[in-house]
């Protein structure tokens, strides 16, 4: 089920409690960074959060044949992207039960 699709569902089920959604996700990257390291197949993804924390993602080829530089950079993005849920969520959990450090 694609997060679009998920996204769906908890709003046709009325689901209206404080949450994270994909729009604050995409709204807390300030900026992105990628790096095919030399002669290897590795791409690291670096987003930028706007509070100024870095979280990283990683895509690798295991084939040289089948390596191809967009497909890497979109799957290490995924992989950095779906870090921020979890920071995220901790952050909510905390707001939610009145922890403001």
């Amino acid at each position: 089920m694609s997060e679009k699709e998920i996204e769906q569902e908890i709003q046709n089920k009325g689901l209206t409690a404080p949450r994270i959604t994909p729009e604050i996700i995409d709204g807390v990257i300030v900026s992105e960074q990628y790096h095919v390291f030399a002669g290897s197949m590795l791409t690291v993804c670096a987003l930028t959060l706007e509070n100024g924390f870095h979280v990283v993602g990683e895509s690798a080829c295991a084939s040289p044949e089948n390596f191809n530089a967009e497909i890497g950079r979109k799957i290490a993005r995924e992989n950095a992207r779906n870090k921020i849920w979890q920071l995220e969520g901790y952050l909510l959990r905390s707001r939610l039960k009145g922890n403001t450090k």
